[in-house]
């Protein structure tokens, strides 16, 4: 093979996925979108432009490595015990039912049991990288679906590793009793792994490479990361272990060396590099023309992976007391196939697991459903309105924070209601904590937010602030003011809407996490809207013009201001 004919369609390859990636963001799709379709455009199936295109899969193999390597170097057990039990117990079993019912579906139309369980483990994730971007885009990563996709996705990223090693070893054959056997000695494999390479990162590496020595030269923290990745990668593949359970496993010892945050930021580029690259090497694969011949069964996959994911993850969250709404809105945007599900799907076709056909169906499936995703993710909050709109099984009565209540007890008039208990609403509490404490009522949705307003001493339930139903036995109509506190800007105004129908005299405050939506609260009713970047703004700029009109002197200390 000619190293620079390698290098040229590398750079063809690249070149294509910057500008279609590129359009895609103009469009308002993921870029990765951009990347699947230059390797469509480019591969085999139709231009055909890339001769060398095994010699660029090869290549963008090290991306999938780096990729679960940079995965670690983020991930945490303290970040983990942190997503709340709907992300970390809904999450578990939002993966293991989708793994179980799609093999259950995929048996009955003929495929066997261990290609079954490949499929349902390829379909049980959802993509982190669309998701999370559209959220963040849309404004909706702080509100309750947003919440609960993210823990969701978190976990979903965690089950990548164990869900490899599942496929590695059915990939092996043999009965029940010899892939259990198989699974516990990769296992012993992996422990005895983490314990080398947990020597290896916390007590060799410090000796070589010392917080001062990495200081003196910046080249040393990135040619740890390198060696560590690729180091890890190739031991795993050589001990009969996937490449990318060996870079996920190094970089997640990584993760609390104090070389970690160095690490993430000089790693970035070349994770982009190969990343672009794994993506694309995947486009390469689909096959247009096949996609079409078979599009009645493109079409029939794809939606039955959307509704099915749905339902199942609506279902899971509905048993973990999640209101109809979120669940349904929750399980829209977690209704596409992701990105690591080519991943296995890779490993599925390279073990022999799945034939080309079935490789095909699925890749195809997965593009469409990534293509779905924004529409999706932009119809979650209309739908999620529409249910509890019209949901029949609607709760009728709130929840008060102390168990030992069992009615409402909002018999005053005058009072000010406080919706959401987060840093914001503790911080308007304690101001009214003196002088107005006996008429301030709180309602939260979270359970345990409920729980600190209770500390609090002050009147608390738990319920849905955006149900007129809760809003009337909060007796809004005789209240003299609510101060809205959520940072989600839908559900804000939501909140509002209901206020204004039900009372016009009630004023209504309002914080507005983004200047952007001002408008918004005020069209639905609010007298005072605390605009976050305005006040930030301001207050950056007053702490400025203090500090250049000082004289002289020592810098102060870091002020932590509040």
């Amino acid at each position: 093979m000619d190293l620079w004919t390698a290098i040229l369609d590398i750079l063809i390859l690249l070149s294509a996925a910057m500008v279609l990636g590129g359009i895609c963001e103009r469009l308002r799709q993921s870029a990765i979108l951009g990347y699947l379709l230059a390797g469509t455009l480019l591969g085999p199936n139709a231009l055909d432009w890339m001769p060398n295109h095994q010699a660029v899969s090869a290549i963008a193999e090290l991306g999938v490595a780096l990729l679960l390597f940079t995965i670690g170097l983020e991930f945490s057990w303290r970040r983990l015990r942190t997503i709340g039990a709907i992300a970390l117990g809904g999450g578990t079993l939002q993966v293991l039912l989708t793994t179980i019912l799609s093999a259950g579906v995929c048996v009955i139309l003929g495929l066997g049991g261990h290609p079954s369980l490949a499929v349902g483990a390829m379909i049980a994730l959802s993509s982190t990288a669309c998701v999370l971007r559209l959220l963040m885009n849309r404004a909706e990563i702080d509100s309750v679906h947003g919440r609960n996709a993210m823990g969701i996705l978190l976990l979903q990223d965690v089950a990548v590793v164990p869900l490899v090693l599942m496929i590695t070893v059915l990939a092996g054959g043999g009965s029940l009793a010899k892939i259990v056997w198989e699974m516990l000695w990769s296992l012993g494999v992996v422990v005895l792994f983490v314990a080398a390479s947990y020597l290896l990162f916390n007590y060799l590496a410090p000796l070589l490479f010392g917080a001062k020595e990495a200081a003196r030269n910046r080249e040393l923290p990135i040619l740890l990361a390198i060696v560590t990745a690729v180091g890890a990668a190739w031991t795993a593949h050589r001990i009969g272990l996937s490449p990318s359970i060996g870079a996920f496993i190094a970089g997640l010892l990584l993760a609390g060396s104090p070389f970690a945050t160095q690490i993430r930021a000089d790693v970035a580029p070349l994770r982009t590099l190969f990343v672009t690259l794994f993506f694309s090497s995947i486009g390469m694969l689909a096959d247009p023309a096949w996609a079409l011949n078979h599009w009645v069964m493109v079409t029939s996959v794809v939606a039955a992976i959307v509704f099915g994911k749905t339902v199942i993850t609506c279902g899971v969250l509905c048993l973990f007391r999640s209101i109809l709404g979120n669940a349904i809105a929750t399980g829209i945007c977690l209704a596409q196939v992701g990105e690591f599900s080519f991943l296995l799907a890779e490993i599925a076709r390279y073990e022999g697991l799945i034939n080309d056909d079935l490789f095909k169906l699925i890749i195809s499936a997965t593009i469409a459903t990534l293509f779905l995703t924004p529409y999706l993710v932009a119809a979650a909050p209309y739908l999620m309105t529409t249910v509890s709109r019209f949901s029949t099984h609607r709760p009728r009565k709130l929840i008060p924070a102390d168990e030992m209540s069992t009615q409402p007890h909002v018999d005053i008039s005058g009072h000010a209601m406080i919706v959401g208990f987060g840093p914001a609403g503790q911080r308007v509490a304690e101001a009214l904590m003196k002088q107005h404490k006996s008429i301030v009522v709180v309602v939260e949705l979270n359970p345990r937010s409920a729980a600190i307003a209770q500390s609090y001493g002050l009147q608390t339930y738990i319920g849905d602030a955006t149900r007129a139903e809760v809003l009337e036995q909060l007796r809004v109509a005789t209240a003299r003011i609510v101060a809205v506190t959520v940072p989600d800007p839908g559900t804000s105004r939501r909140i509002i809407e209901q206020v204004r129908s039900l009372s016009t005299e009630t004023r209504i405050i309002v914080r507005a996490r983004y200047h952007v939506h001002r408008w918004q609260l005020a069209f639905a009713g609010a007298q005072v809207i605390v605009d976050e970047e305005e006040q930030v703004g301001m207050r950056i700029a007053s702490e400025v013009q203090k500090e250049l009109s000082s004289v002289g002197g020592e810098p102060d200390p870091v002020n932590y201001i509040k």
